[in-house]
């Protein structure tokens, strides 16, 4: 086994905690790092310290921002009636990429996932309920993974929504079964957003 100098192996191990990261990969971005100026290298440390600081959630909309209700919910050109629910904050970038979608977005914060302990609860499930009776929404757009998670949670919102008297629509699966949003090239995610159909 390979010995490093302490804050080396530190590091090493740091980089192995992220998500894709193997050992190697992790050696890697560690020798680039030492590889950096100091200046550069204090530069990421205060660019990853300032996101954690800086970076929470809109109160409204449950996306990623700093500040307390995102520029998309702001936006006043965006359609108000037009709602899309996504699981995370990667797919409503992946949505905003394709420059198709101009409605609101509402962030689940995952999906329904039981094995896990992911139900109900633990999304912002009754947010997006409150948020829908509160607001005139004529559509909600369900886009959510097409795999057995993401199905069983648009199923679940489903059922949910049309209690509320919304159109309730899914995005077509352009997006190739078992895929994640944030993968699929823009046209594929056009297609599937022109393809939408009725739960």
């Amino acid at each position: 086994m390979v010995q490093y100098a302490r804050p080396l192996a530190r590091l090493v191990g740091e980089f192995e905690k992220l998500p894709g990261i193997g050992p190697k990969s992790a050696q890697r971005l560690a020798f680039y790092v030492l590889r950096l100026s100091e200046e550069e290298g204090q530069a990421l440390a205060d660019a990853i310290v300032e996101v954690k600081r800086r970076i929470g959630y809109c109160r409204v909309c449950f996306n990623f921002t700093d500040q307390e209700v995102c520029d998309i919910c702001r936006d006043t050109r965006r359609d108000a009636g037009l709602l899309c629910v996504v699981a995370d904050p990667r797919d409503l970038v992946a949505m905003e990429k394709t420059g198709e979608f101009k409605g609101l977005y509402h962030v689940l914060g995952g999906v329904l996932a039981p094995m896990e302990g992911i139900g109900p609860d633990q999304l912002k499930i009754r947010e997006l309920l409150a948020r829908l009776r509160e607001n005139d929404m004529r559509e909600v757009v369900i886009a959510t993974n097409p795999n057995v998670e993401g199905d069983a949670t648009a199923m679940y919102l489903a059922t949910h929504l049309k209690n509320l008297g919304v159109r309730v629509t899914r995005i077509a699966h352009g997006v190739p079964v078992g895929g994640d949003l944030d993968y699929a090239d823009q046209a594929t995610l056009i297609q599937a957003l022109d393809g939408r159909r009725e739960m």
